[in-house]
């Protein structure tokens, strides 16, 4: 598989909880894969399957200056996060041009997974990779940054996006 479409805000699918994962097959390789790719190609750290119109408990990081990187986690679940937080601005390739913030989320974060393959690991992560795989883990259950905010942000964010999609589509 190779690029795939991703959805903005408001499709349907990026408020649904994703189902988890039982069948690793090629097919699942070949879709995290596509994830990867799109990923890269947005210039994204993190990418959910909500975001490409699909509700499998998948999600891609790769937060490395140089690319190098790349990781899928099946069926995540924080097992552990810190008691300290951070605040910081966040974005979203569900929500083109809109960055607000600050959120506050936990500053390390450890996640079980699987791996393509279904063979269970953990990986600790602290700072931005933490943030990105909490961003993404919201994701899959049906939740966005945005809903972090105040009625007030989150409604000029939502006009935001609203008039940077027509423009979008204006230019096409």
């Amino acid at each position: 598989m190779s690029k795939l479409d991703v959805i903005y805000v408001p499709h349907e699918t990026l408020r649904k909880t994703a189902n988890v994962v039982t069948t690793f097959d090629n097919d699942l390789y070949e879709f995290a894969n596509g994830m990867l790719e799109t990923m890269y190609e947005h210039k994204g750290i993190g990418l959910a399957a909500n975001q490409v119109n699909d509700l499998r408990r998948v999600f891609v990081t790769d937060c490395s200056e140089d690319k190098s990187d790349p990781m899928i986690y099946i069926n995540p679940e924080i097992i552990w996060e810190s008691d300290d937080v951070a605040d910081a601005e966040e974005g979203c390739l569900s929500l083109p041009s809109i960055y607000s913030g600050p959120i506050e989320r936990s500053f390390a974060v450890k996640i079980r997974a699987q791996d393509i393959k279904g063979e269970y690991f953990e990986r600790e992560a602290e700072d931005l990779l933490a943030r990105c795989m909490q961003h993404e883990l919201d994701h899959l259950n049906g939740i966005l940054f945005i809903d972090y905010l105040s009625r007030l942000k989150r409604d000029r964010a939502l006009k935001k996006l609203d008039k940077y999609l027509k423009d979008m589509e204006a230019e096409r």
